[in-house]
Protein backbone atom coordinates (compact mmCIF):
# COMPACT_ATOMS: atom_id res chain seq x y z
CA UNK A 1 0.00 0.00 0.00
CA UNK A 2 2.57 2.24 1.03
CA UNK A 3 4.50 1.45 -2.21
CA UNK A 4 1.24 2.50 -4.49
CA UNK A 5 1.16 5.94 -2.42
CA UNK A 6 4.67 6.78 -2.86
CA UNK A 7 4.06 5.92 -6.93
CA UNK A 8 0.95 8.14 -6.79
CA UNK A 9 2.81 11.16 -5.00
CA UNK A 10 5.95 10.97 -7.40
CA UNK A 11 3.38 10.78 -10.38
CA UNK A 12 1.75 13.91 -9.11
CA UNK A 13 4.98 15.42 -8.58
CA UNK A 14 6.18 15.13 -11.85
CA UNK A 15 2.71 16.31 -13.38
CA UNK A 16 2.71 19.75 -11.57
CA UNK A 17 6.48 19.73 -12.77
CA UNK A 18 5.30 19.96 -16.06
CA UNK A 19 2.42 22.24 -15.64
CA UNK A 20 5.33 24.89 -13.72
CA UNK A 21 7.78 24.37 -17.19
CA UNK A 22 4.80 24.87 -19.92
CA UNK A 23 3.47 28.24 -17.84
CA UNK A 24 6.53 29.80 -17.11
CA UNK A 25 7.77 28.88 -21.10
CA UNK A 26 4.55 30.71 -21.82
CA UNK A 27 5.68 33.92 -19.69
CA UNK A 28 9.05 34.06 -21.14
CA UNK A 29 6.74 33.87 -24.68
CA UNK A 30 5.11 36.99 -24.02
CA UNK A 31 8.22 38.91 -22.45
CA UNK A 32 10.11 38.21 -25.80
CA UNK A 33 6.98 39.78 -27.65
CA UNK A 34 6.55 42.82 -25.26
CA UNK A 35 10.34 43.57 -25.64
CA UNK A 36 9.48 44.30 -29.35
CA UNK A 37 7.57 47.79 -27.73
CA UNK A 38 4.68 46.86 -29.45
CA UNK A 39 1.07 47.42 -27.64
CA UNK A 40 -0.83 44.59 -26.90
CA UNK A 41 -3.28 43.69 -29.44
CA UNK A 42 -7.15 42.40 -28.82
CA UNK A 43 -7.81 38.81 -30.25
CA UNK A 44 -9.86 40.77 -33.31
CA UNK A 45 -7.14 42.93 -33.85
CA UNK A 46 -4.39 40.23 -33.76
CA UNK A 47 -6.52 38.31 -36.18
CA UNK A 48 -6.36 41.15 -38.57
CA UNK A 49 -2.82 43.05 -37.74
CA UNK A 50 -0.98 39.54 -37.22
CA UNK A 51 -2.98 36.93 -39.19
CA UNK A 52 -3.64 39.06 -42.06
CA UNK A 53 -7.54 39.02 -41.44
CA UNK A 54 -9.75 41.87 -42.42
CA UNK A 55 -13.08 43.25 -40.82
CA UNK A 56 -16.48 43.66 -41.90
CA UNK A 57 -16.80 46.49 -44.81
CA UNK A 58 -18.65 49.66 -42.85
CA UNK A 59 -17.96 48.49 -39.27
CA UNK A 60 -14.85 50.41 -38.91
CA UNK A 61 -15.02 53.34 -36.06
CA UNK A 62 -12.43 55.20 -38.56
CA UNK A 63 -14.49 55.03 -41.46
CA UNK A 64 -16.52 58.17 -40.75
CA UNK A 65 -13.41 59.95 -39.63
CA UNK A 66 -13.07 63.79 -40.74
CA UNK A 67 -11.09 65.11 -38.21
CA UNK A 68 -7.97 66.60 -38.73
CA UNK A 69 -4.99 64.47 -37.21
CA UNK A 70 -2.94 61.61 -38.04
CA UNK A 71 -3.28 57.84 -38.54
CA UNK A 72 -1.10 55.51 -36.81
CA UNK A 73 -0.12 52.02 -36.79
CA UNK A 74 -2.36 50.03 -33.54
CA UNK A 75 0.82 48.05 -32.93
CA UNK A 76 3.38 49.75 -32.74
CA UNK A 77 1.96 53.89 -33.14
CA UNK A 78 4.01 54.12 -36.04
CA UNK A 79 2.40 57.60 -38.27
CA UNK A 80 1.11 56.23 -41.05
CA UNK A 81 -1.11 58.45 -42.93
CA UNK A 82 -2.18 62.16 -42.32
CA UNK A 83 -6.12 63.13 -42.61
CA UNK A 84 -5.68 65.35 -45.78
CA UNK A 85 -4.71 62.21 -47.78
CA UNK A 86 -8.25 60.53 -46.83
CA UNK A 87 -11.25 60.90 -48.77
CA UNK A 88 -14.39 58.74 -48.86
CA UNK A 89 -14.82 56.24 -51.87
CA UNK A 90 -17.75 53.97 -50.91
CA UNK A 91 -15.83 51.00 -50.50
CA UNK A 92 -16.60 50.68 -46.54
CA UNK A 93 -13.25 50.85 -45.32
CA UNK A 94 -11.09 54.07 -44.49
CA UNK A 95 -9.09 55.59 -47.71
CA UNK A 96 -6.53 57.30 -48.53
CA UNK A 97 -4.42 58.37 -51.54
CA UNK A 98 -1.17 59.17 -49.95
CA UNK A 99 1.05 57.48 -47.03
CA UNK A 100 3.53 59.13 -45.05
CA UNK A 101 6.80 58.49 -46.80
CA UNK A 102 8.30 55.59 -45.62
CA UNK A 103 5.16 54.47 -43.56
CA UNK A 104 3.77 51.84 -45.15
CA UNK A 105 5.18 48.81 -47.41
CA UNK A 106 3.91 47.28 -50.52
CA UNK A 107 3.90 43.66 -51.12
CA UNK A 108 2.28 41.19 -53.89
CA UNK A 109 -0.06 39.23 -52.49
CA UNK A 110 1.04 35.03 -52.72
CA UNK A 111 -1.93 34.69 -55.77
CA UNK A 112 -0.57 38.26 -57.13
CA UNK A 113 -3.84 39.94 -57.64
CA UNK A 114 -3.44 42.42 -54.91
CA UNK A 115 -0.82 44.15 -53.15
CA UNK A 116 -0.97 44.08 -49.42
CA UNK A 117 0.36 46.74 -47.50
CA UNK A 118 1.76 46.60 -44.08
CA UNK A 119 3.47 49.37 -41.65
CA UNK A 120 6.86 49.54 -42.28
CA UNK A 121 8.47 49.62 -39.04
CA UNK A 122 6.38 46.53 -37.54
CA UNK A 123 4.81 44.48 -40.58
CA UNK A 124 1.71 44.59 -39.11
CA UNK A 125 -1.16 43.94 -41.99
CA UNK A 126 -3.14 47.65 -42.82
CA UNK A 127 -5.23 46.07 -46.24
CA UNK A 128 -4.23 46.57 -49.60
CA UNK A 129 -3.43 49.16 -51.84
CA UNK A 130 -5.21 49.53 -55.55
CA UNK A 131 -4.06 52.09 -58.67
CA UNK A 132 -5.73 52.88 -61.32
CA UNK A 133 -9.85 53.41 -60.10
CA UNK A 134 -9.68 57.49 -60.70
CA UNK A 135 -11.38 57.89 -56.94
CA UNK A 136 -8.59 61.27 -57.15
CA UNK A 137 -5.79 63.12 -58.67
CA UNK A 138 -3.30 60.62 -57.37
CA UNK A 139 -5.13 57.52 -58.61
CA UNK A 140 -4.46 55.15 -55.67
CA UNK A 141 -6.31 54.32 -52.56
CA UNK A 142 -5.17 52.79 -49.86
CA UNK A 143 -7.94 50.67 -48.29
CA UNK A 144 -7.21 50.35 -44.61
CA UNK A 145 -8.28 48.11 -41.97
CA UNK A 146 -9.56 51.03 -38.97
CA UNK A 147 -8.94 48.01 -36.29
CA UNK A 148 -5.02 48.37 -37.83
CA UNK A 149 -4.65 51.97 -36.75
CA UNK A 150 -5.18 54.47 -33.69
CA UNK A 151 -6.15 58.44 -34.81
CA UNK A 152 -4.52 61.34 -32.92
CA UNK A 153 -6.04 64.30 -33.51
CA UNK A 154 -4.39 67.76 -34.05
CA UNK A 155 -3.77 70.25 -31.02
CA UNK A 156 -6.04 72.85 -31.62
CA UNK A 157 -4.70 76.34 -31.54
CA UNK A 158 -6.10 78.87 -29.04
Amino acid sequence: MNYFLALLLVGSASVFTACAQKKQKEETTRKETNKMGWNELSPEEARVIVNKGTEYPGTGTLLNNKEKGTYTCKRCNAALYRSESKFDSHCGWPSFDDEIKGAVKRLPDPDGSRTEIVCANCGGHLGHVFLGEGFTSKDTRHCVNSISMNFVPDKKQQ
